[in-house]
């Protein structure tokens, strides 16, 4: 029986990007990260990376004596466990194997009650904690969206664990962006440390990304929402005082001590979580994405923000001016989702989004984004920004526009966003211009 990964066969031509991540991957003794960004192709080198070692191994177990004076000791079957954040990419990546070529009996899904362990098994991280030797069994690991397993994630440790103590495993990590500096991912990149890299500004000076064009879009809060926000702001710094800590980890850790100074940081953690939702669904952001969108009738636009909450507003006003639009988000039942995502550029074309389409689910022909949160988390905005880059023959330019309040903290979220895509003056391609509506 033919090793399944063997029978890999892409319906097109890998770049040269993608081959010589394969190569820095392999050189280095099977084990690291690539750092590529979105749409670029990171799951087809994690592909090819599986090919191509399965080859390797195959070919040297078929070279080793059975006995001595005996013949070959090939093994059939190479394992090959691929760990996801979310159950929508089980789906997708078992279609891109199968349609790939690889035979469906080969390929299992494991997560919730679904425990279909095969050939090659795509599960997500939550679902394989208690199952863990699935990693031990495996031949090749491979982890997406690497940067969740942060020294933050105590729950996914016992992951990086076995890693420790199986060095010689094959395993690869993928994610498009990570702060290396961040010592949250010190035990990451340590354990799989980069081979290769290839951010936006790469993909896009090389024709593999579509030009993203920035617009800026700064509003006012109205006399309300402002009185709110410096009333908020003051709070926190007055907290923040009193507590002689301005680091939310360092306030966390206060919660737990009980006595005075929790009761603090519990009022320091309210203040902050009420300015966050201010600056998430201020009345002017609504209205300015409403313009946005009657700017471009008929074209799926996906509109990103913090909170649950203020999706739901956005969603509630954009109703308000005879604009259908659908929310996604983590308590919408899977099967929903799917059918919100069906139909999407048919039966109304703003989505609505928190978290749940930033890490890796397709939409290629998606151009126009809507950034009204105000997120400091650099992660979280390349995955945003990178959900409407990916070239087709029908796009060769992105719109990402960011919505943000003047004179507030909020600023941050244009100045991330303009670090994301690596903006200087001298990028012709990456423009930042001001929507007037």
């Amino acid at each position: 029986m033919l090793t399944a990964i063997l029978n890999l066969k892409f319906p097109f031509e890998l770049q040269d990007d993608q081959i010589k991540a394969v190569n820095a991957w392999l050189s280095n003794n099977f084990k690291g990260s690539i750092i590529y960004s979105t749409g670029t192709g990171k799951t087809e080198i994690a592909f090819e990376c599986a090919r191509r070692l399965a080859e390797i191994r195959l070919a040297k177990d078929a070279a080793s004596p059975a006995k001595p004076g005996g013949g070959g000791n090939a093994k059939e079957e190479f394992r090959i466990l691929f760990l996801v954040p979310r159950i929508v990419l089980i789906e997708q990546n078992v279609n891109r194997l199968v349609g790939y070529g690889l035979p469906s009996e080969s390929v299992g899904t494991f997560f919730g009650e679904k425990k279909d362990i095969r050939e090659i098994t795509i599960g997500t991280y939550q679902s394989i904690i208690n199952h863990l030797q699935l990693l031990k069994d495996s031949d090749m690991l491979i982890l997406d969206e690497i940067h969740l397993l942060s020294e933050s994630a105590k729950e996914f440790s016992k992951i990086l664990d076995i890693l420790k103590n199986d060095p010689t495993k094959a395993v690869l990590g993928l994610t498009a962006t990570i702060n290396e500096n961040d010592p949250r991912y010190n035990t990451i990149i340590k354990a799989l440390p980069p081979v290769r890299k290839y951010m936006i500004k790469d993909a896009v000076t090389d024709g593999r990304l579509a030009k993203p064009q920035i617009v800026s879009v700064p509003v006012s809060f109205t006399e309300s929402e402002k009185t709110i926000y410096i009333e908020t702001t003051n709070k926190i710094s007055f907290l923040s005082r009193k507590l002689g800590a301005y680091d939310p980890k360092k306030i966390s850790i206060l919660l737990f001590k009980g006595g005075y100074n929790a009761n603090l940081a519990k009022l320091w953690f309210a203040n902050v979580r009420k300015r966050k939702e201010l600056l998430s669904s201020a009345s002017n952001k609504m209205l300015s994405a409403v313009n946005i969108v009657r700017k471009h009738p008929s074209e799926p636009i996906m509109i990103f923000s913090e909170t649950i909450d203020s999706i739901l507003k956005i969603e509630k006003t954009l109703e308000s001016y005879g604009i259908p639009s659908r929310s996604i988000h983590n308590k919408i039942p899977i099967a929903q989702r799917k059918k919100i995502l069906e139909e999407w550029g048919k039966e109304y074309f703003p989505l609505l989004s928190v978290h749940t389409l930033e890490i890796g689910y397709d939409i290629p022909d998606v151009r126009i984004a809507i950034i009204i949160s105000n997120s400091s988390n650099f992660n979280q905005i390349a995955q945003r920004i990178g959900r409407v880059i990916r070239k087709t023959i029908r796009k060769s330019y992105a719109l990402i526009y960011v919505i943000y309040v003047r004179d507030s903290k909020d600023s941050s979220t244009l100045r991330m966003v303009k670090s994301t895509v690596d903006f200087s003056d001298r990028d012709s391609q990456l423009k930042l211009t001001s929507f007037k509506s």
